[in-house]
Protein backbone atom coordinates (compact mmCIF):
# COMPACT_ATOMS: atom_id res chain seq x y z
CA UNK A 1 0.00 0.00 0.00
CA UNK A 2 1.02 3.32 -0.77
CA UNK A 3 1.37 5.64 2.41
CA UNK A 4 -0.91 8.75 2.93
CA UNK A 5 1.57 11.68 2.22
CA UNK A 6 0.81 14.15 5.20
CA UNK A 7 1.17 17.63 5.69
CA UNK A 8 1.73 19.65 9.08
CA UNK A 9 0.90 23.17 9.64
CA UNK A 10 1.64 24.59 12.73
CA UNK A 11 4.51 23.30 14.98
CA UNK A 12 3.97 24.63 18.52
CA UNK A 13 3.15 22.68 21.96
CA UNK A 14 0.77 20.28 19.97
CA UNK A 15 1.66 20.39 16.55
CA UNK A 16 5.06 19.13 18.08
CA UNK A 17 3.50 16.25 19.07
CA UNK A 18 1.62 15.96 16.34
CA UNK A 19 5.12 15.58 14.07
CA UNK A 20 6.41 12.97 15.90
CA UNK A 21 3.75 10.36 15.56
CA UNK A 22 3.16 11.15 12.17
CA UNK A 23 6.45 9.79 11.63
CA UNK A 24 6.07 7.24 13.63
CA UNK A 25 2.66 5.69 11.86
CA UNK A 26 2.58 2.93 9.57
CA UNK A 27 1.03 4.13 6.08
CA UNK A 28 1.82 7.64 6.86
CA UNK A 29 4.50 9.74 5.31
CA UNK A 30 5.28 12.89 6.94
CA UNK A 31 6.19 15.17 3.67
CA UNK A 32 5.55 19.16 4.59
CA UNK A 33 5.49 21.06 7.54
CA UNK A 34 4.40 24.72 7.44
CA UNK A 35 4.73 27.22 10.57
CA UNK A 36 5.04 30.99 9.86
CA UNK A 37 6.27 31.48 13.10
CA UNK A 38 9.68 29.08 12.37
CA UNK A 39 10.57 25.46 14.36
CA UNK A 40 10.48 26.49 17.58
CA UNK A 41 10.91 23.02 18.58
CA UNK A 42 13.32 21.84 16.12
CA UNK A 43 11.04 19.21 14.75
CA UNK A 44 11.10 19.49 11.33
CA UNK A 45 14.50 17.48 11.18
CA UNK A 46 15.17 17.34 7.01
CA UNK A 47 11.63 19.23 6.47
CA UNK A 48 12.39 22.90 5.23
CA UNK A 49 9.70 24.74 7.22
CA UNK A 50 7.27 26.11 4.79
CA UNK A 51 6.16 29.69 5.18
CA UNK A 52 1.98 28.80 4.69
CA UNK A 53 -0.62 26.57 3.81
CA UNK A 54 -0.46 27.02 -0.03
CA UNK A 55 2.90 26.10 0.20
CA UNK A 56 2.29 23.09 1.89
CA UNK A 57 -0.41 22.25 -0.10
CA UNK A 58 2.11 22.72 -3.22
CA UNK A 59 4.16 20.18 -2.12
CA UNK A 60 1.71 17.37 -2.68
CA UNK A 61 -0.19 15.83 0.58
CA UNK A 62 -3.01 13.64 0.80
CA UNK A 63 -3.85 14.28 4.55
CA UNK A 64 -3.19 17.12 6.47
CA UNK A 65 -3.26 18.30 10.36
CA UNK A 66 -3.75 21.68 11.72
CA UNK A 67 -2.31 22.46 14.64
CA UNK A 68 -2.23 26.67 14.65
CA UNK A 69 -4.25 28.82 16.71
CA UNK A 70 -7.99 28.26 16.46
CA UNK A 71 -9.03 31.90 14.62
CA UNK A 72 -7.15 30.87 11.37
CA UNK A 73 -8.55 27.23 12.10
CA UNK A 74 -11.23 28.08 9.19
CA UNK A 75 -9.03 29.60 6.90
CA UNK A 76 -6.57 26.57 6.59
CA UNK A 77 -9.57 24.25 6.45
CA UNK A 78 -11.52 25.61 3.93
CA UNK A 79 -8.08 25.98 1.93
CA UNK A 80 -7.30 22.31 2.15
CA UNK A 81 -10.93 21.14 1.34
CA UNK A 82 -10.79 22.83 -1.81
CA UNK A 83 -7.18 21.32 -2.84
CA UNK A 84 -8.90 17.57 -2.01
CA UNK A 85 -7.01 16.94 1.21
CA UNK A 86 -8.47 15.18 4.35
CA UNK A 87 -7.80 17.44 7.03
CA UNK A 88 -7.80 16.85 11.28
CA UNK A 89 -7.69 20.37 12.71
CA UNK A 90 -7.32 20.58 16.61
CA UNK A 91 -10.24 21.55 18.89
CA UNK A 92 -12.17 23.09 19.06
CA UNK A 93 -13.00 23.10 15.42
CA UNK A 94 -13.08 26.88 14.86
CA UNK A 95 -13.84 30.15 17.41
CA UNK A 96 -17.24 30.47 16.41
CA UNK A 97 -20.47 28.33 14.98
CA UNK A 98 -20.50 30.01 11.62
CA UNK A 99 -17.31 29.58 10.80
CA UNK A 100 -17.61 25.99 11.96
CA UNK A 101 -20.53 25.21 9.96
CA UNK A 102 -18.41 26.67 6.77
CA UNK A 103 -16.13 23.68 7.69
CA UNK A 104 -18.59 21.13 7.80
CA UNK A 105 -20.20 22.08 4.35
CA UNK A 106 -16.93 22.25 2.49
CA UNK A 107 -15.64 18.82 3.78
CA UNK A 108 -19.24 17.04 3.55
CA UNK A 109 -19.67 18.48 0.02
CA UNK A 110 -16.20 17.58 -1.16
CA UNK A 111 -16.54 13.98 0.25
CA UNK A 112 -13.39 14.30 2.38
CA UNK A 113 -13.02 13.20 6.00
CA UNK A 114 -13.25 16.10 8.23
CA UNK A 115 -11.80 15.45 11.79
CA UNK A 116 -11.45 17.45 14.77
CA UNK A 117 -8.47 16.34 17.94
CA UNK A 118 -10.66 15.74 20.72
CA UNK A 119 -8.27 13.39 21.86
CA UNK A 120 -9.75 12.37 25.18
CA UNK A 121 -11.78 10.33 23.19
CA UNK A 122 -9.58 8.41 22.50
CA UNK A 123 -7.80 8.13 25.86
CA UNK A 124 -7.80 4.39 27.36
CA UNK A 125 -9.56 4.94 30.62
CA UNK A 126 -12.40 6.47 28.69
CA UNK A 127 -12.09 3.93 26.37
CA UNK A 128 -12.48 1.32 29.08
CA UNK A 129 -15.20 3.08 30.84
CA UNK A 130 -17.49 3.96 27.39
CA UNK A 131 -16.97 0.09 26.65
CA UNK A 132 -17.84 -1.25 30.22
CA UNK A 133 -20.68 1.42 30.26
CA UNK A 134 -21.97 -0.21 27.07
CA UNK A 135 -22.07 -3.77 28.19
CA UNK A 136 -24.01 -2.70 31.24
CA UNK A 137 -21.37 -2.83 34.29
CA UNK A 138 -23.12 0.10 35.80
CA UNK A 139 -26.67 -0.83 34.82
CA UNK A 140 -28.43 2.95 34.58
CA UNK A 141 -26.20 6.19 34.04
CA UNK A 142 -27.16 8.60 36.41
CA UNK A 143 -24.58 11.06 36.52
CA UNK A 144 -21.44 12.22 34.96
CA UNK A 145 -19.27 14.60 36.28
CA UNK A 146 -15.91 15.82 35.13
CA UNK A 147 -13.10 17.86 36.90
CA UNK A 148 -10.14 19.65 34.76
CA UNK A 149 -7.98 21.99 36.63
CA UNK A 150 -4.53 22.84 36.51
CA UNK A 151 -2.00 25.74 36.17
CA UNK A 152 -2.46 28.48 33.61
CA UNK A 153 -1.14 27.43 30.50
CA UNK A 154 1.17 30.18 28.69
CA UNK A 155 0.46 28.96 25.42
CA UNK A 156 -3.21 30.13 25.00
CA UNK A 157 -3.84 33.38 23.52
CA UNK A 158 -7.12 33.02 21.94
CA UNK A 159 -9.77 31.26 23.59
CA UNK A 160 -10.40 30.71 27.13
CA UNK A 161 -10.87 27.90 29.18
CA UNK A 162 -14.65 26.96 27.82
CA UNK A 163 -13.18 26.70 24.14
CA UNK A 164 -9.90 24.79 25.44
CA UNK A 165 -10.79 22.32 28.26
CA UNK A 166 -14.20 22.14 28.65
CA UNK A 167 -14.92 21.47 24.80
CA UNK A 168 -12.89 17.80 25.78
CA UNK A 169 -15.58 17.73 28.64
CA UNK A 170 -18.61 18.18 26.77
CA UNK A 171 -16.84 15.96 23.75
CA UNK A 172 -16.03 12.77 26.35
CA UNK A 173 -19.67 12.54 27.99
CA UNK A 174 -21.41 12.77 25.22
CA UNK A 175 -19.60 9.68 23.21
CA UNK A 176 -18.85 8.17 26.96
CA UNK A 177 -22.67 7.64 27.85
CA UNK A 178 -24.17 7.92 23.69
CA UNK A 179 -26.18 10.67 24.30
CA UNK A 180 -26.06 14.15 23.17
CA UNK A 181 -26.48 17.84 25.70
CA UNK A 182 -29.90 19.24 25.96
CA UNK A 183 -30.11 21.93 28.34
CA UNK A 184 -27.13 23.40 30.18
CA UNK A 185 -26.40 25.60 32.81
CA UNK A 186 -23.17 27.62 33.60
CA UNK A 187 -21.29 30.40 35.55
CA UNK A 188 -18.13 31.82 34.86
CA UNK A 189 -14.73 34.17 36.47
CA UNK A 190 -12.88 35.97 35.27
CA UNK A 191 -9.17 36.35 37.30
CA UNK A 192 -6.27 36.12 34.89
CA UNK A 193 -6.83 39.74 33.63
CA UNK A 194 -7.66 38.62 29.71
CA UNK A 195 -10.43 39.20 28.70
CA UNK A 196 -11.50 35.05 28.23
CA UNK A 197 -12.75 33.23 30.59
CA UNK A 198 -10.38 31.10 33.19
CA UNK A 199 -12.79 29.39 35.24
CA UNK A 200 -16.14 27.54 34.57
CA UNK A 201 -18.56 25.40 36.58
CA UNK A 202 -21.67 23.69 34.57
CA UNK A 203 -24.68 21.36 34.62
CA UNK A 204 -26.49 20.15 32.62
CA UNK A 205 -28.83 17.32 31.29
CA UNK A 206 -28.25 14.60 28.38
CA UNK A 207 -31.23 13.54 26.37
CA UNK A 208 -31.33 10.36 27.75
CA UNK A 209 -31.84 11.94 31.14
CA UNK A 210 -28.12 11.87 32.31
CA UNK A 211 -27.20 15.09 34.72
CA UNK A 212 -23.77 15.98 34.28
CA UNK A 213 -21.36 18.12 36.26
CA UNK A 214 -17.85 20.17 34.62
CA UNK A 215 -15.41 21.79 37.08
CA UNK A 216 -12.53 23.38 34.80
CA UNK A 217 -10.37 26.03 35.43
CA UNK A 218 -6.50 26.89 34.47
CA UNK A 219 -5.99 28.71 38.26
CA UNK A 220 -5.54 25.82 40.34
CA UNK A 221 -2.62 25.06 41.60
CA UNK A 222 -3.17 20.74 41.04
CA UNK A 223 -3.53 19.25 38.48
CA UNK A 224 -7.04 17.07 37.60
CA UNK A 225 -8.31 15.21 34.90
CA UNK A 226 -11.35 13.33 36.43
CA UNK A 227 -14.36 11.63 34.68
CA UNK A 228 -16.62 9.72 37.29
CA UNK A 229 -19.69 7.36 35.67
CA UNK A 230 -22.57 7.17 38.52
CA UNK A 231 -25.15 4.18 37.82
CA UNK A 232 -27.14 1.97 39.52
CA UNK A 233 -24.58 -0.13 40.68
CA UNK A 234 -21.67 1.58 41.40
CA UNK A 235 -19.05 4.14 40.05
CA UNK A 236 -16.36 4.14 37.63
CA UNK A 237 -13.57 6.70 37.87
CA UNK A 238 -11.25 7.60 35.17
CA UNK A 239 -7.79 9.68 35.79
CA UNK A 240 -7.17 10.66 32.22
CA UNK A 241 -3.85 11.89 33.19
CA UNK A 242 -2.30 8.60 34.31
CA UNK A 243 -5.06 6.43 32.12
CA UNK A 244 -6.39 4.79 35.44
CA UNK A 245 -10.26 3.03 35.70
CA UNK A 246 -11.47 2.31 38.79
CA UNK A 247 -14.57 0.58 39.60
CA UNK A 248 -16.34 1.52 43.17
CA UNK A 249 -18.88 -1.46 43.58
CA UNK A 250 -22.03 -0.41 45.49
CA UNK A 251 -21.98 -3.39 48.57
CA UNK A 252 -24.27 -6.25 48.64
CA UNK A 253 -23.66 -6.52 52.41
CA UNK A 254 -26.44 -5.17 54.86
CA UNK A 255 -24.80 -2.97 57.04
CA UNK A 256 -26.02 -3.04 60.66
CA UNK A 257 -24.70 0.53 62.26
CA UNK A 258 -27.89 2.32 61.58
CA UNK A 259 -25.89 5.75 61.54
CA UNK A 260 -23.71 4.90 58.99
CA UNK A 261 -26.63 3.21 56.68
CA UNK A 262 -28.82 6.29 57.17
CA UNK A 263 -25.25 8.57 56.29
CA UNK A 264 -24.16 7.13 52.72
CA UNK A 265 -27.53 6.04 51.26
CA UNK A 266 -25.54 3.09 49.54
CA UNK A 267 -23.11 0.89 50.88
CA UNK A 268 -19.89 0.28 50.04
CA UNK A 269 -18.20 -2.59 48.21
CA UNK A 270 -15.45 -4.00 46.21
CA UNK A 271 -12.98 -1.61 44.85
CA UNK A 272 -11.22 -2.60 41.71
CA UNK A 273 -8.89 -1.06 39.15
CA UNK A 274 -8.86 -2.38 35.88
CA UNK A 275 -5.99 -3.41 34.09
CA UNK A 276 -5.59 -3.32 30.63
CA UNK A 277 -3.49 -2.03 27.30
CA UNK A 278 -2.54 1.77 27.85
CA UNK A 279 -1.77 3.46 24.48
CA UNK A 280 -0.55 7.26 23.27
CA UNK A 281 -4.42 8.63 22.99
CA UNK A 282 -2.24 11.08 20.41
CA UNK A 283 -1.24 7.54 18.19
CA UNK A 284 -4.59 6.70 18.93
CA UNK A 285 -6.31 9.71 17.11
CA UNK A 286 -4.26 9.30 14.52
CA UNK A 287 -4.74 5.63 13.69
CA UNK A 288 -8.60 6.66 13.65
CA UNK A 289 -8.09 9.39 11.17
CA UNK A 290 -5.87 7.35 8.94
CA UNK A 291 -8.10 4.50 9.32
CA UNK A 292 -11.27 6.64 8.43
CA UNK A 293 -9.10 8.22 5.27
CA UNK A 294 -8.72 4.76 3.91
CA UNK A 295 -12.83 3.95 4.06
CA UNK A 296 -12.72 2.08 7.35
CA UNK A 297 -15.22 2.50 10.00
CA UNK A 298 -13.78 4.62 13.19
CA UNK A 299 -14.27 6.82 16.42
CA UNK A 300 -13.01 9.55 14.68
CA UNK A 301 -14.22 12.70 15.93
CA UNK A 302 -16.08 14.24 12.80
CA UNK A 303 -16.27 18.11 12.25
CA UNK A 304 -20.05 17.66 12.53
CA UNK A 305 -19.50 16.64 15.88
CA UNK A 306 -16.94 18.90 16.97
CA UNK A 307 -19.63 21.55 15.38
CA UNK A 308 -22.08 20.11 18.02
CA UNK A 309 -19.35 20.14 20.76
CA UNK A 310 -18.71 24.12 19.99
CA UNK A 311 -22.25 24.70 19.79
CA UNK A 312 -22.78 22.94 23.64
CA UNK A 313 -19.82 25.42 24.67
CA UNK A 314 -21.20 28.36 23.40
CA UNK A 315 -24.47 27.34 24.52
CA UNK A 316 -22.04 27.55 28.41
CA UNK A 317 -21.03 30.54 27.63
CA UNK A 318 -24.25 32.17 26.36
CA UNK A 319 -25.78 30.72 30.28
CA UNK A 320 -23.06 32.51 31.91
CA UNK A 321 -23.61 36.10 30.48
CA UNK A 322 -27.74 36.12 30.60
CA UNK A 323 -27.77 33.56 34.10
CA UNK A 324 -30.04 31.61 32.27
CA UNK A 325 -30.01 27.68 30.97
CA UNK A 326 -29.87 27.02 27.67
CA UNK A 327 -31.50 24.43 25.72
CA UNK A 328 -30.67 22.70 22.67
Amino acid sequence: MTALRAGLIGVGMMGRHHARVLRELDGVELVAIADPGGDPHGVAGSLPILPDIESLIAVGVDIAVVAVPTRFHEDAALQLAAAGVHTLVEKPIADTLEAGQRMVDAFESAGLVGAVGHIERFNPALQEMRRRIAAGDLGEIYQVITRRQGPFPARIADVGVAKDLASHDIDLTAWVVQSDYRTVFAQTALKSGREHEDMIIASGRLANGVIVNHIVNWLSPMKERITVATGEAGALVADTATGDLTFYANGTIPLEWESVTAFRGVSEGDVVRYAFPKREPLRVEHEAFRDAVLGHDTDVVTMRQGLRTLEVVEGLLQSARTGESVSF
